[in-house]
């Protein structure tokens, strides 16, 4: 960036060189996917904030990365006002990636109401308030990147996972309806569909079926082989990732996919033994 587009985004004032960098907030960055990407996207000279609940965990990833990293420490479910949230920032952003998330694993009459509608909030009310707090300036700007992390429950969906499943599809159809609304404007957007991931979450979830065998069996990838997926995603304007590639197939052919699923999917433990927040 040039130091004139540095004194635009700055008002004008003297910068520090962090603030020239393109900057990126990540949700859900303390753990898992978020913390991958902001990893990834730290190293690929990006400046990151990092977002989550957990100060202590959001420091000790700050302090690996340098710099280019801060932390905010939030639980986005309880701002009442994200627009005023996001100004509160202080800085343009460039890249939103709405990774936070939670899941809740068990028989669908089991699950807490009050676990679903948090689901429900976090996996898809939250990121589309997100993306209406930072889309105005995206769009002044002439520029700006959103990735929406859903799931590939989102193309598939697995019994046991209502409301996740729900949230990530609602959240998928919007970010693909979003992508096309703002065709030949300069805001791209792109849809992330992980399969299962090694991560602390997917742990968690595998605890709601009793035999975790079969869903440990699935194709599985690593967070920062998909990180580094999204990045490049970012970097050449894709529509979409989906990792690991052989869920395609959810996609191309949802029949195939809901037939596998329905098939070889263990029935969710009678009360919620899974349930995690990212």
């Amino acid at each position: 960036m040039s130091m004139e587009g540095c004194k635009a985004r700055t008002g004008g004032t003297g910068v520090a060189s962090s603030e020239c960098m393109r900057h990126a907030v990540v949700t859900g960055a303390s753990s898992g996917i978020g913390e991958a990407l902001a990893r990834e996207l730290v190293g690929a000279g990006w400046a990151v904030t990092l977002v989550a609940r957990r100060r202590e965990r959001l420091e000790a990833i700050a302090a690996e990365l340098g710099p280019a990293a801060r932390v905010v420490a939030v639980d986005l479910c309880a701002i009442k006002d994200l627009r005023a949230w996001v100004a509160s920032l202080g800085q343009p952003i460039d890249l939103l990636v709405n990774n936070a998330g939670a899941v809740a694993v068990g028989r669908f009459v089991d699950i807490d109401p009050a676990d679903a509608r948090h689901v429900l909030d976090l996996d898809l009310i939250v990121p589309l308030a997100l993306c209406r707090a930072v889309l105005p300036a995206m769009l002044a700007r002439g520029a700006g990147t959103i990735v929406n992390v859903a799931s590939t429950g989102a193309l598939g969906p697995s019994p046991g996972m209502v409301d996740y499943c729900a949230a990530k599809a609602g959240l998928g159809a919007a970010s693909e309806a979003l992508r096309g609304e703002l065709r030949g404007t300069a805001v791209h957007v792109v849809t992330a569909y992980p399969g299962p991931t090694d991560t602390p979450m997917l742990r968690t979830a595998t605890a709601g079926y009793p035999d975790a065998r079969a869903v440990r069996s699935l194709p599985s990838g690593t967070p920062a082989a998909l990180a580094r997926r999204i990045r490049r995603a970012v970097d050449r304007r894709r529509a979409r990732v989906i990792y690991p590639r052989v869920y395609t197939l959810f996609r191309y052919f949802p029949a195939i996919a809901r037939r596998l699923l329905d098939r070889f999917t263990p029935p969710p433990l009678p009360a919620s033994a899974g349930s995690d927040r990212r």
